[in-house]
C-alpha cells in the first residue's frame, strides 16, 4: 500500500489539485499499473483513505457527465507523509521494488542533497547484505540444506549486486547534476 499512497500523494502534489480520474490517467501514462501494481480501485481507495487520514483534503466536486468527482489537494500532513514515504523508499535497503520504483518516479520532489544522503544509506545497507548472501551460498550443506537451495542465494546475490551497482551509479549521476530536482 505504501507505493500506492506515495504515488497518489505525489501525483496530487505535482498536479496541484486532482480527482481520481486525473491521478489514474497520470499513473497509467507512467505504466505504474505494471511496475507498482497500482489498479484503478486502489487509486480511489487510496484517495478516500488519504482524505480520511487528513493527508489530502477535498476542495470541490466536478460533474460534467456521469457521477460527481471529488477534487483533492495535498495537506501539510500529506506533504510530511510523502516525504517520509520517499525517505524510506530511497534510504532503506529493505524497501521493496514497488516502493523504490515509486520513489524514483517521484525523485524530482526530493532535494538533491537529501536524495544523495538517502541513497548512500540505502547503498550501505545493500552492501552490508553482500557478505552474508555470499556466505550463504557455500554454507547451506553445512546447515543440512539441499545443495540446490544455494541457487536461491545466487539469485538473491545477482539481484543485490544489481541494486548496489544501480544505486552507486544513481548517486554519481545526482552528484554530477543530472535531473531537475527541487534544489
Amino acid at each position: 500500500m505504501s507505493a500506492t499512497r506515495m504515488l497518489v500523494l505525489g501525483v496530487v502534489k505535482l498536479v496541484g489539485e486532482a480527482h481520481g480520474y486525473v491521478v489514474r490517467r497520470e499513473l497509467k501514462s507512467w505504466s505504474a499499473d505494471s511496475w507498482a501494481n497500482v489498479q484503478p480501485g486502489s487509486i480511489y481507495h487510496a484517495l478516500k483513505s488519504l482524505a480520511k487520514d487528513g493527508l489530502l483534503e477535498p476542495v470541490g466536486t466536478e460533474s460534467a457527465e456521469g457521477p460527481a468527482r471529488t477534487t483533492y489537494r495535498i495537506t501539510p500532513a500529506g506533504e510530511h507523509e510523502l516525504g517520509d514515504l520517499l525517505g524510506h523508499a530511497l534510504g532503506d535497503a529493505q524497501a521493496g521494488n514497488a516502493e523504490v520504483s515509486a520513489a524514483v518516479a517521484m525523485l524530482n520532489l526530493v532535494p538533491r542533497k537529501q536524495a544523495v544522503t538517502l541513497l548512500r544509506n540505502r547503498l550501505a545497507g545493500l552492501e552490508g547484505q553482500l557478505g552474508p548472501t555470499r556466505h550463504g551460498i557455500g554454507s547451506l550443506p553445512e546447515m543440512g540444506k539441499p545443495e540446490h537451495v544455494s541457487e536461491l542465494f545466487r539469485l538473491w546475490l545477482v539481484h543485490l549486486e544489481g541494486q548496489v551497482r544501480w544505486t552507486r551509479e544513481l548517486i554519481e549521476r545526482l552528484e554530477s547534476g543530472a535531473y531537475e530536482l527541487i534544489d
